[in-house]
């Protein structure tokens, strides 16, 4: 009888994870803006610098200035890092998934409890390469709340957080929903935190390492050693020291070290980047 059970179960969890994955292949190209061209990074795959210039707008790492192209990505993915590492994405979102989806439906209903409105945040993020893509995050914030714009430069960002949103944040269970860009293959669960589209600085910064060279993670090594307070040179050491080490090993280091960080986290600060040395 035992087996009989075991054995449905097996069966319906293949026919489930077969649909998921059609569907997570149908929509791929819709996530990576394949039908709207002008949403596309004309720098993908190329190497670039910052160049400051006090005339244009600010970006959102607070500089004016922008990108610039100096060549092509030389990186060669290593074999952990183009296959074993993306099959252990595969499997772990998909468990993932499943698993945590009485989670997901807990919180997507306390968000529209409090907040009528769309239950996820939908936002073009620089992926792989320096592709872009859609990122998907539980909503912790107001409908009012301006668009594309990082946190940190929110003049007063505790104003447009709710209640919700303010649990979620600092357990970083609003990042649940990136399991489904895990496993449909814009991100990894390990690696570079995906940075917004138009956060020059960073990008440039991350380049000097190599670090926009990999798929971006849900959670990874600058993440466990400061996360918010961290500058963004720093920051981008931490992501370069990630991709110089990626391994399994380092992988599981980065991943454990995570999980004691999410349920009593000190380092999100809703003032952002820089803010616990600014305010020390």
């Amino acid at each position: 009888m035992a087996w009989k059970v075991i054995k449905t179960i097996i069966i319906v969890l293949c026919i489930v994870f077969v649909l998921m994955y059609v569907t997570a292949k149908a929509k791929k190209g819709k996530s990576i803006y394949k039908d709207e061209p002008k949403q596309q990074n004309p720098l993908e795959g190329k190497k670039v610098i910052f160049v400051e210039n006090k005339d244009e707008a600010e970006n959102a790492d607070g500089v004016r200035g922008h990108l610039e192209a100096v060549g092509e990505s030389d990186y060669r993915p290593t074999f952990y890092s183009r296959y074993i590492k993306r099959i252990l994405d595969i499997i772990l979102s998909f468990a993932g998934l499943i698993l945590l989806s009485p989670v997901f439906a807990i919180i997507a209903l306390a968000i529209k409890v409090e907040d009528p409105g769309p239950v996820m945040f939908v936002q073009k993020r620089c992926g792989q390469n320096k592709r872009y893509f859609k990122l998907h995050k539980f909503r912790s914030m107001k409908m009012d709340t301006p668009h594309d714009v990082p946190t940190h430069q929110l003049a007063n960002p505790d104003q447009y957080i709710t209640k919700v949103g303010k649990f979620i944040r600092a357990h970083s269970l609003d990042e649940l929903p990136q399991i489904w860009d895990v496993f449909i293959g814009n991100m990894s669960v390990i690696g570079p935190r995906p940075s917004l589209w138009n956060q020059d600085l960073l990008t440039a910064e991350r380049d000097k390492y190599g670090a926009n060279d990999v798929r971006p993670g849900v959670t990874g090594w600058a993440q466990i050693n400061g996360r918010d307070e961290l500058e963004i040179p720093v920051k981008a050491q931490f992501d370069g020291e990630y991709v110089k080490n990626q391994s399994f090993v380092f992988d599981m280091k980065c991943f454990f070290g995570t999980v004691s960080k999410v349920a009593k986290d000190d380092t999100v600060v809703e003032g952002g980047t820089g803010e616990l040395k600014r305010n020390a």
